[in-house]
Order: structure tokens, then sequence, then C-alpha cells
């Protein structure tokens, strides 16, 4: 907010400068006059437009913050209820439980599935369900042995 205010600020005095150089009697045309110009008009007026620029960049680079972990959160929970569903999940089911859409629950789903966190498997009834092979075999961890012993 302090940058807004800045660029507010910076304007302000650019335009109360021009302002002040338009009524001037100096001619417009000479080295010192543009030079005066450049000086207490443009000088502000860009100084406005760095501080707005990156008042409103910040904002939206916080916005992305906001939707990753957004979509960090739902995967986390996806996660979660495929522990709690043996390692297969179908779209209506995250839907339901995680209350999200259909379409949400799809693109969350496809995201772990690209990642290759899940696989895809279609029942002879069509629908699509996410296998979790790590969480599918999460019984077996006891047996689990060093890569390098025999």
């Amino acid at each position: 907010m302090k940058r807004l205010t800045g660029a507010f600020a910076l304007a302000a005095l650019s335009l109360f400068m021009l302002a002040g150089y338009l009524r001037s009697d100096l001619d417009g045309g000479t080295p010192s006059a543009l030079a005066a110009f450049a000086l207490v008009v443009l000088l502000p007026a860009a100084g406005a437009l760095f501080l707005a620029r990156s008042h409103f960049a910040r904002h939206a680079a916080a916005g992305a913050r906001k939707e990753a972990l957004r979509l960090q959160t739902i995967e986390s929970e996806v996660l979660k209820l495929a522990v709690a569903r043996g390692g297969k999940l179908a779209a209506v089911e995250v839907a339901t439980q995680l209350a999200l859409s259909p379409e949400q629950a799809t693109e969350a789903l496809d995201r772990l599935a690209l990642r290759g966190q899940a696989e895809y498997e279609v029942t002879d009834a069509g629908v699509i369900v996410y296998a979790f092979r790590d969480i599918l075999h999460l019984d077996s961890k006891s047996s689990a042995k060093g890569v390098l012993d025999d």
C-alpha cells in the first residue's frame, strides 16, 4: 500500500509541476527548458509508474502464491483420502468428500497422475479410477531393504 501511496504522490507532483511548467514563460525548445521539463515533470511521472507497476506486480505474485498453496492443499487432501480408501479413487469420491466441483476433483487427480503419483484405470462400467501405486503397496513397507542389501 505504501508503494501505491507513493505512486499517487509522485503523479500528483508531476501534474502540479506540469501545470507550473505550462504556465511559465520558458521557451519550450531550448535545451535548458527541455532539461527542466524532464527533471520536474518526467522524472516524478516515471517514478510514479515504477512504484505503481511494482505494487501491482507484487500483488499478482501474492495471488499466484495463494493459488499454488490452494492447489497443493487440495492435492494433499486427495492423497489423504486415497490412503483412507485403499489407494483407489474416482473423481466423484473426491468431489463429494472434499466439497469440490467434479471438474476441480478431476483436475486435481489429473495433476497427480501427470506427476506419476497416480495411474488411470477404467472399470467395466467405464468409470475412470485413479490408482495410487505407492499407497496400494504401503502394507509392504515393513519388508523394505536398503538399495545395496542382498
